[in-house]
């Protein structure tokens, strides 16, 4: 029997899925993290799949659809999705202990520079794609119909969040680990 979470006075969750020391706001960040970079990657996905987006041909060629593109937009969705799922571990038990399969590694503790390093990065490079992203989708000219880039923008316009979030969660994370 598994004892659901709740809410302590601190304002910390505890359960058989929380760590000790990280508040609400940290665990619902580094969930936001994995929810704002779905809808580009569902975007990509029915691009890859045919589903009609409001694109003209030259934009279907030039994601290389149909060819390449229906290989690389699935792939490309999956490991944004699983790099936005490793923003859970700065918040989660797993994130703080190698895996125990790990040969010379397993059931040691995570170096915090070997989290914070990485995800410090990752934090930078969401933040400037997701700038980029919405700077060139305003200044650039494409062959989509009005309701498509409506679309487009409504679903990579949350990605913009993704790299700020984690970056939060990477600060929260050396903190509690450093205790500074």
């Amino acid at each position: 029997m598994t004892i659901a979470p709740h809410l302590t006075t601190a304002g910390t969750t505890v359960g058989p899925r929380a760590l000790p020391g990280v508040p609400t706001w940290a665990r619902r960040a580094a969930a936001g993290a994995v929810w704002v970079s779905l809808p580009s990657g569902l975007w990509r996905l029915a691009a890859a799949f045919g589903v009609p987006l409001g694109l003209g041909e030259s934009e279907y060629d030039a994601m290389l659809l149909p060819g390449w593109g229906l290989l690389i937009l699935p792939l490309l969705s999956l490991a944004q999705e699983a790099l936005a799922a490793l923003t859970l571990g700065l918040v989660r038990p797993w994130g703080e202990r190698w895996p125990r399969w790990l040969p010379g590694l397993g059931g040691r503790p995570v170096p915090v520079l070997a989290a914070v390093v990485p995800a410090g990065l990752g934090a930078l490079a969401c933040t400037v794609y997701g700038v980029l992203f919405v700077w060139t989708t305003f200044h650039a000219e494409m062959d989509i119909q009005p309701w498509g880039q409506w679309l487009m923008n409504a679903c990579y316009l949350p990605i913009v969040a993704w790299g700020p979030l984690l970056g939060v969660v990477t600060v929260h994370y050396y903190r509690r680990r450093t205790r500074v």
